[in-house]
């Protein structure tokens, strides 16, 4: 399966994944859905381990789980300590924020790659993709404008701030999964099943603080949304690792189309969580957005 075709199909599990990662968190406490969704993704990944010799023999070669080094592990534990760190921040920024505003923030997250692979790798956007980049931030000011309708004032709430460090972290975090995956060579099962584990790890003191190091704390309540998170977010990153291990994916167009995910969460905040205001305005903030992010992908020069 093409790299493309998998990126899209990464895109559209990741938009119902963001859409119940909202559902779980509003009015609930972070802490313990954050730990019981990746804890989900965790224990599918050891039901597929014991499951696995009884698979066909091209499944079981592709679920085989490779001994590491040390150095290999520690790169993975790193990519669980990335991941959590935007999530704790962006899982905090949702609850607190409309989704038909805090997706399109998150979909400024190829700006963001942009910038690294410039600064880190000596790339150079083609003047196409400055102008993406110029539309980008065009489309963030006016949702600035539109959130102060709905009382967030972007440049001193602190749940946008906590938004933007959530974005920065995952766009960091792509480049990192190109150099696991092609650069250490990490095969998309072994480099899954670790990085559920080691989240797991990660974070287990977060939600052990909140349980018994908070004197006041929000009241956690179950609900079915906490699993399908962590089932949704495996099946959107087997997606997206299948897509980035292939030797042609190009992570400056992988990283593009999974933001296009924005759509999904945009169209669920509106009909699924009543967020009806201005709608027509942010439909064309996120127009503009998307538009971007299309020039972003743009080869001419």
């Amino acid at each position: 399966m093409s790299w493309i075709l998998l990126s899209v199909m990464s895109a559209v599990v990741l938009g119902l994944y963001d859409l119940l990662k909202k559902m779980a968190v509003k009015e609930n406490a972070v802490p313990p859905v954050l730990f019981f969704g990746v804890v989900t993704g965790a224990g599918c990944w050891l039901l597929l381990r014991l499951l696995t010799p009884l698979l066909p023999m091209t499944w079981q070669n592709g679920l085989s789980i490779d001994a590491l080094t040390a150095a290999e592990h520690g790169f993975l534990f790193g990519k669980g300590v990335l991941v959590s760190g935007s999530w704790i921040f962006g899982y905090f920024a949702l609850k607190h924020l409309p989704m038909t505003i805090a997706g399109p923030i998150r979909s400024t997250a190829p700006i963001w790659t942009i910038l690294f692979a410039v600064l880190l790798m000596g790339e150079m956007p083609t003047p196409w993709q400055w102008g993406g980049v110029c539309l980008i931030l065009a489309a963030f000011y006016a949702f600035s404008l539109l959130g102060k309708a709905e009382g967030i004032v972007f440049h001193r709430d602190k749940w946008v701030f906590f938004l933007l460090v959530a974005t920065v972290l995952g766009a960091f975090s792509a480049l990192y999964d190109k150099f696991l995956l092609q650069t250490l060579g990490i095969r998309v099962a072994t480099l899954q099943f670790w990085f559920s584990v080691y989240l797991v790890a990660v974070m287990l003191p977060f939600v052990l603080i909140w349980r018994y190091g908070m004197r006041v704390r929000t009241p956690f309540e179950w609900r079915w949304m906490i699993p399908a998170v962590g089932v949704g977010l495996l099946i959107a990153d087997a997606f997206y690792f299948l897509a980035i291990a292939q030797d042609d994916a190009l992570i400056s167009v992988i990283s593009p189309i999974r933001r296009t995910s924005v759509i999904i969460g945009f169209i669920g905040g509106v009909w699924i969580l009543r967020e009806r205001h201005s709608v027509a305005k942010k439909g064309f903030a996120l127009a503009l957005m998307l538009a971007g992010v299309i020039l972003l992908n743009w080869k001419g020069q």
